[in-house]
């Protein structure tokens, strides 16, 4: 017997995946995401939902959340659209795979995945004429890497059939 029970996810809910991320974009907006190595909420939330729900959270998705960080940020517009659409298109590139691992080399995918939208907006920054701000930066990569195993299980929640089945309940 496993010691971990093998759930079987119901449909996710889209007004839950907009709702996680308004959320996420709200935590964004919190004066914190300017410190070095919180995290990129969005980025997590759309690898997220990009890996488990990608017929319903695609590249257009990111693009457009893209564009709302990129106003926020008052940043170069379309650097991060560009970052999240590339981080949106590799997460569904290997959606499959990364399923099948336990958390903890999801959580190095992930990891993966997020170093390389903080490149690409980095190098489209750098190409500008902005400073480099120094290494701390990747930080925020490998803390949202470890808040991968947490994300999922909040996320997942609401999908979640109850392991025994219960007949008084539909589902």
């Amino acid at each position: 017997m496993s010691q971990h029970p093998h759930y079987i996810l119901l449909p996710a809910n889209p007004l839950f995946i907009a709702f996680s991320l308004l959320v996420a974009f709200l935590l964004n907006l919190l004066p914190w995401g300017q410190w070095v190595g919180v995290p990129d909420f969005v980025a997590l939330i759309l690898v997220f939902w990009s890996i488990h729900q990608p017929r319903k959270v695609g590249i257009g998705i990111a693009f457009f959340m893209g564009l709302l960080m990129d106003v926020h940020d008052a940043a170069l517009l379309g650097e991060n659209a560009l970052s999240y659409t590339l981080l949106s298109y590799f997460a569904i590139m290997i959606h499959r795979r990364v399923l099948w691992f336990p958390m903890g080399v999801q959580a190095m995918h992930v990891f993966v995945l997020l170093l390389l939208a903080q490149l690409v907006s980095l190098i489209v920054r750098l190409i500008v004429g902005g400073k480099f701000p120094g290494f701390l930066l990747f930080a925020e990569s490998l803390l949202a890497a470890v808040l991968w195993p947490v994300v999922t299980w909040l996320l997942l929640a609401p999908q979640r059939r109850a392991t025994n089945r219960d007949d008084t309940r539909p589902i």
